[in-house]
């Protein structure tokens, strides 16, 4: 599912028009710089939680060193941050079953 399918699925679901249901996904899952809620709760430092669904949440890896596969030989590979989704119980209850 892509974001114009879950657009006309909330759309459906909820009685809006696909204009309104495409600006909520938007408003919610955009990642673009300044716009989207998970986005930028997730560039603050918070976690976002939607119970029974699940857990996003900024994580930081650090520096470390590694090895080129083509030479074989030492490079460090910089730290960078990453998100993690950790699902909730319901979901992953309901995926599993």
């Amino acid at each position: 599912m892509n974001k114009k399918e879950l657009a006309a699925k909330l759309a459906k679901k909820a009685g809006l028009s696909q204009v309104k249901a495409m600006e909520c996904v938007n408003a919610i899952f955009d990642a673009n710089p300044g716009n989207g809620i998970v986005a930028m709760e997730l560039d603050a430092g918070h976690k976002v939680v939607i119970p029974g669904f699940g857990t996003f949440s900024a994580k930081k890896r650090a520096a470390r060193t590694g090895t080129n596969p083509a030479s074989g030989s030492r490079i460090t590979i910089a730290a960078k941050s990453y998100v993690r989704f950790k699902p909730g119980k319901t979901l992953r209850e309901r995926i599993e079953a």
